[in-house]
């Protein structure tokens, strides 16, 4: 035992059924998203109002905010949440994907959230008992955001359809309530979960009778590449599947968005110039220099461009050790070095290189409430 919490800590039953809805109420209001519906753009404003007016009107509707990314649905969501909180409304905020959850203020994944299985099928339920808890947040819920929806099967979307319809005691789509779905199908990749491609499509959003009460949304401006339309329809075109393609459907990517290169080294140095200029601006403007990344699908990589900017980074290095205990403490000493050697993923390395203003990320635990 950790003793994380007394050990004579008691809920009485009226303590534990409310305590889900006061851990909703108690998601933080930025004032940032409070403001947000004041900088929307035309399309997003559009969707704003009507989400907001159906929701106001004791009206019930399924909308799906369908956008490239870059459109900024986050900023949609956020705002809608901020608004509907703010007025003393239950809003939920979840999503399909823990990382994607994490950016919604007081975000979930659907499965903890809605108790949907892990492997959905057509005769999936989620697993809420009606006169439980979560059963009464749920009645008391005005809204539900799920963003990135195309990325759960139809049967997870189904199951969510016919538990709120149960709960509630109301035969309408989700149950009366208004709901929200996002995303981008051109963001799912075509993994083939069966023997073909036709059963993996049957398992789509797209087939599903969700998919034909649901009011389409669109979002088409490119907020985040705004200065760069010639990029933003580059994207465009690269997830219609239009984009120019060479031998064995590769991507010919234009020119002028390659680094040349000679060799591993000059090519990555080469490329942080590109992205990051000359580091020691960054003191002064650290929103400069937050809003840089370079991305890679390997972990090693990360580590190694990490180290190279650090070092570049202005000022004087700092470093922290992790310490790896082991649940045998005879083998500590065996097993210590070897330990400190791997890097799982989703944690830091053994030594971790930090200087003053130099941009990190924090991991988000893994119980929000």
């Amino acid at each position: 035992m950790y003793h994380f919490a007394p050990t004579d800590t008691f809920y009485d039953v009226e303590e534990f059924i409310n305590r889900e809805i006061d851990d909703e109420r108690a998601v933080t209001i930025l004032e940032e998203d409070l403001l947000a519906s004041n900088s929307l753009n035309s399309e997003q404003k559009n969707a704003y109002n009507l989400i907001l007016q159906t929701l106001l009107s004791n009206e019930s509707d399924a909308f799906f905010i369908d956008g490239p990314a870059g459109t900024s649905k986050t900023f949609l969501y956020k705002a809608l949440l901020a608004t509907i909180r703010s007025k003393n409304m239950i809003a939920l905020a979840v999503a399909s994907s823990g990382v994607v959850a994490s950016i919604l203020p007081g975000g979930q994944t659907t499965h903890s959230r809605f108790k949907i299985p892990l492997n959905a099928d057509k005769d999936s339920t989620c697993n809420v008992v009606k006169q439980g808890s979560l059963a009464k947040l749920l009645r008391l819920t005005k809204l539900i955001i799920w963003d990135e929806a195309p990325m759960s099967t139809k049967y997870s979307i189904e199951a969510l359809d016919k538990m709120l319809r149960d709960i509630n005691d109301i035969d309408l789509p989700f149950g009366g309530k208004v709901i929200v779905l996002g995303g981008d199908f051109r963001q799912i990749l075509p993994v083939i979960r069966k023997s073909t491609k036709e059963q993996q499509i049957d398992a789509s959003l797209a087939s599903s009778y969700i998919w034909l009460i649901l009011k389409k949304i669109k979002l088409t401006e490119n907020m985040r590449a705004r200065l760069d339309l010639d990029f933003s329809q580059y994207l465009i075109e690269v997830g219609n599947g239009n984009a120019p393609i060479t031998i064995d459907e590769n991507i010919k990517i234009s020119q002028q968005m390659i680094v040349p290169y000679n060799n591993e080294v000059e090519s990555l140095n080469s490329l942080l110039d590109v992205v990051y200029g000359n580091m020691s601006n960054y003191s002064n403007n650290l929103t400069e220099m937050a809003n840089r990344a370079v991305l890679t699908p390997k972990n090693r990589s990360v580590d190694e461009i990490n180290d190279i900017l650090i070092d570049r980074f202005p000022g004087d290095i700092i470093r922290y050790y992790s310490f790896d205990e082991t649940v045998d403490a005879s083998k500590q000493g065996i097993m210590k070095d070897f330990l400190n050697t791997l890097t799982p993923n989703g944690l830091p390395p053994h030594e971790l290189l930090l200087k003053k203003n130099c941009p990190i990320m924090l991991i988000r635990n893994i119980n929000p409430s």
